[in-house]
């Protein structure tokens, strides 16, 4: 973390970059990393509360802000009206977490432990909603299609399965909290936690959390408002930078924090936050966009084309067999990879998905 506080030397420079007019491309890059230290300071500010409102209320404040970094991004991009860009870093954030952040995390902690085991039960339960994320936002994508003329009935669609996924995801962290206190009834006396947060008082840590908040929302704001002149200049298509990029600069914090506990050994902790960080986007941040999306006069649906469905669901299988037998290795963390970048290249060198091309590959996907 501390490496990335130079990071914040960027700020000032993104600002002065827009009210100089030094260029999209300058401008772009300096915001996007610029973001990468703020959503460290953001994760570490929740982390420090949550150690002092104790497991329930932690937990709960982990889940709700683990991904307020992108959530404020997509927003600026929803009121920005680039709802592909929005759709597309749903996807990216959620096959970067199961591919990048888990295949790095594996590899890693292979090559220095080993074989690691995990427990099987906790990480059971996040392969399953895994499975049932993807299910819920493959479904209306498809349905959608023979429903297409009736735009009502789309966004009633895809309203409804918003809503069942939130309820859904705060089922899941009842259920996480309430195990895991009952797991520290049956273990016996509980051993007093071990503050890895940093020293910062309730206070601070809000302030910090404001402070950083802020800063992402400026930022985010320069982000959003040079895309498409960046896209353009640099040769990449909006899909790409949406798909890659901005998940990456969202989750860049959170994915270094995965990589070193796997590296310490704590398998648990690293899956827990690879596929909690996914679970979040697919069940919390995605639904909550298309609810927020009516106020800002940009309704966004749940319909995604056939090559980010494909996607979804490549990411969801192989990482779900990955993670239930219950122990890894750096082989299976070295073919997570292979899968990411694989489909990384793919985005790389796929224009904006044109409409005939994707629905013919939505029909092929129905009839398998």
């Amino acid at each position: 973390m501390r490496y990335l506080r130079w990071l914040l030397l960027l700020i000032p420079v993104a600002v002065l970059a827009e009210l100089l007019h030094w260029g999209e491309v300058v401008l772009f890059v300096t915001a996007a990393v610029a973001v990468i230290p703020l959503a460290g300071f953001m994760g570490a500010a929740t982390e420090a509360l949550a150690e002092k409102t104790g497991p329930r209320l932690g937990g709960l404040l982990n889940a709700t802000l683990g991904n307020a970094a992108e959530l404020i991004i997509t927003l600026f991009a929803i009121k920005a009206g680039l709802l592909d860009l929005v759709k597309a870093s749903l996807i990216g954030s959620i096959m970067g977490n199961v591919l990048l952040v888990m295949g790095l995390s594996i590899l890693a902690g292979g090559l220095k432990n080993g074989v690691q085991k995990f427990d099987r039960s906790h990480v059971g339960v996040d392969a399953t909603l895994t499975i049932l994320a993807v299910i819920a936002l493959s479904i209306p994508s498809f349905f959608n299609a023979a429903i297409e003329p009736d735009t009502l009935r789309v966004e009633e669609l895809s309203l409804t399965t918003a809503f069942a996924m939130i309820v859904v995801y705060v089922l899941a962290i009842i259920y996480s909290l309430r195990s895991r206190t009952q797991a520290e009834v049956e273990s016996g006396p509980a051993v007093p936690p071990s503050h890895s947060g940093p020293p910062w008082s309730t206070r601070q840590a809000l302030g910090i959390l404001v402070l950083a908040t802020a800063g992402i929302a400026l930022m985010s704001e320069f982000l959003i408002s040079s895309v498409e002149p960046v896209t353009q200049q640099l040769g990449f298509s909006e899909f790409f930078v949406g798909i890659i990029i901005i998940p990456l600069i969202g989750n860049v914090a959170e994915h270094l924090v995965a990589v070193q506990v796997a590296i310490k050994n704590q398998m648990d902790l690293s899956l827990s936050i690879a596929l909690g960080s996914s679970l979040q986007i697919a069940l919390f941040v995605a639904p909550v966009l298309v609810f927020v999306s009516l106020l800002l006069g940009n309704p966004l649906t749940l319909e995604f084309n056939g090559f980010e469905v494909l996607a979804l669901t490549a990411a969801g299988l192989i990482a779900v067999f990955v993670a239930l037998d219950g122990e890894s290795n750096w082989l299976e963390g070295a073919m997570l990879l292979a899968v990411y970048i694989i489909l990384a290249l793919a985005f790389f060198f796929l224009p904006s998905p044109a409409g005939a091309e994707t629905a013919r590959l939505t029909s092929l996907l129905g009839m398998l």
